[in-house]
C-alpha cells in the first residue's frame, strides 16, 4: 500500500512521526508531504529533525494568509501531487488546515482518506479547527480515535461504525518514546534557564493574543502569579512581534523566551509544577505526565482530559485560574489517570488496521 502523509504544523508532526515509523515496519511505501503552514524554522525543521522524521518528500510552502488564502494555496498546490505519487491513501492529522484541504481534495480526486485524531468535538463553531474537524471527518474512509467520546461523536452524526477504530492517542506514542531523550536535556536547559520551581505557559490562540482587550488583562494576570511561582512563557513569533513592549514590561518572574524544541519543551512540561494553556495537545500531554494544567478556553474537544486527566478548564475567569494556581502551590491539586489505550501503542494499531484492510 502507497501511503501519503500530509502535515503543516508542530502537532501535526508530532501525531504523523509514529504512524510513519509503525507503517515502515510493515514496509509500505510512504511520502510525507509538508504544506508549510508553519513556515518559521523554529516551529517546524527543528521538530522533524527532534522526531526523528526524514525530510519531506514534497514541500508545498504555502506559509501564511487568513484561514481561506492558506486552505485554497493548500488544495491548489496538493491536488497535482496526488495525481503525480497516485497514492492508495492519504493520512491527514488532527485539525489544522492543512487537514481539511487536503480532505477536500482527496474527496475531489476520489483518493482513500484517514483522519487520525477522529471525532473529537467542542461543540464551538465559532473555532476554525472544529470546522475543520467536522468536514474531515464526514469526508473520511476511516477515522483512527484516540479515546471512546470521539466514537460516540461520530455515531451521533451518523458516520458508520465500519468506519471508525478506537486506536488511543498517537502524540503519547511520541511522547513515550523521547521522554528518556528529554529527561536527558533537562539539566543542562534546567541550568542555561536557571530554573528552581517553575510553571510553563503556552498561548497561540487568536482569542488569546490578537487583540489588546484580551491579552492585556491576561498578561496582568499572568505577571500577577508569577510573582509567586517563575512562569516560562515560550512565545509564538507572532505573538512576540505583536507584544513585544508589553511582554518586555512584565516583571522578572515572567520569562519570556524563544519557541523550544519537542524535547526541550516536553522536559519543561515534565518538571513543571503546573502548566497554563490554550492548546489542545498540552491538554493531552500533561494528563499523561500528572502535571496540573489549566486551560485558557471556554470548551475543549478533549473532555477526557477533565474528567480522567489533570485539566481544569479556566475560560476567562482570572480569579478561577488564580484560585487553582493557589490551591496547586498549596499541595491541594487535581489528580488525574491516564485515560484508556494511552499507552504508546495507538500508532501499531493503526498498522494493524491497514494491514487488513491491504490484505
Amino acid at each position: 500500500m502507497k501511503v501519503l502523509h500530509v502535515v503543516g504544523a508542530r502537532p501535526n508532526f508530532m501525531k504523523a512521526a509514529p504512524v510513519y515509523r509503525a507503517l515502515a515496519k510493515r514496509s509500505h511505501e510512504q511520502i510525507l508531504v509538508h504544506t508549510g503552514q508553519h513556515y518559521d524554522a523554529l516551529m517546524s525543521d527543528v521538530f522533524f529533525k527532534a522526531l526523528e522524521i526524514p525530510d519531506p518528500d514534497e514541500s508545498l510552502n504555502v506559509g501564511s494568509g487568513s484561514h481561506a488564502e492558506q486552505t485554497a494555496a493548500i488544495m491548489i498546490r496538493l491536488e497535482p501531487v496526488l495525481l503525480k505519487r497516485k497514492p492508495d491513501l492519504v493520512l491527514v492529522y488532527g485539525d489544522v488546515n492543512s487537514t481539511v484541504a487536503a480532505a477536500l481534495v482527496c474527496a475531489k480526486l476520489g483518493v482513500r482518506l484517514g483522519h487520525v485524531e477522529a471525532g473529537l468535538r467542542s461543540f464551538d463553531r465559532t473555532m476554525p479547527e472544529e470546522i475543520n474537524r467536522l468536514v474531515t471527518d464526514q469526508l473520511s474512509d476511516l477515522l483512527f480515535t484516540p479515546s471512546a467520546d470521539g466514537n460516540t461523536n461520530l455515531a451521533r452524526e451518523g458516520v458508520a461504525e465500519s468506519k471508525v477504530f478506537l486506536v488511543g492517542n498517537v502524540m503519547i506514542d511520541t511522547l513515550i518514546r523521547f521522554l528518556p531523550k528529554a529527561e536527558n536535556v533537562f539539566p543542562k536547559l534546567k541550568a542555561e534557564l536557571s530554573l528552581g520551581s517553575f510553571g510553563l505557559i503556552t498561548l497561540h490562540r487568536p482569542s488569546n493574543v490578537d487583540n489588546e482587550a484580551d491579552f492585556l488583562p491576561l498578561l496582568n494576570a499572568l505577571d500577577k502569579l508569577s510573582r509567586d511561582l517563575p512562569l516560562i512563557f515560550p512565545v509564538h513569533p507572532r505573538t512576540r512581534q505583536r507584544w513585544v513592549e508589553q511582554l518586555r514590561a512584565a516583571n522578572p518572574n515572567l520569562r519570556a523566551i524563544d519557541p523550544l524544541g519537542y524535547l526541550e519543551f516536553l522536559a519543561l512540561q515534565k518538571h513543571a509544577t503546573l502548566v497554563i494553556t490554550d492548546s489542545g495537545g498540552i491538554q493531552e500531554e500533561t494528563t499523561f505526565l500528572g502535571t496540573p494544567c489549566f486551560t485558557l478556553r471556554e470548551n475543549t474537544e478533549r473532555p477526557i482530559t477533565i474528567a480522567s486527566g489533570t485539566n481544569v478548564l479556566i475560560g476567562r475567569d482570572w480569579e478561577k485560574l488564580e484560585k487553582e494556581f493557589r490551591n496547586t502551590l498549596n499541595g491541594n491539586r487535581k489528580q488525574g489517570a491516564r485515560p484508556p489505550l494511552w499507552d504508546g501503542k495507538a500508532s501499531e494499531r493503526i498498522a494493524d488496521v491497514l494491514a487488513a484492510l491491504d490484505r
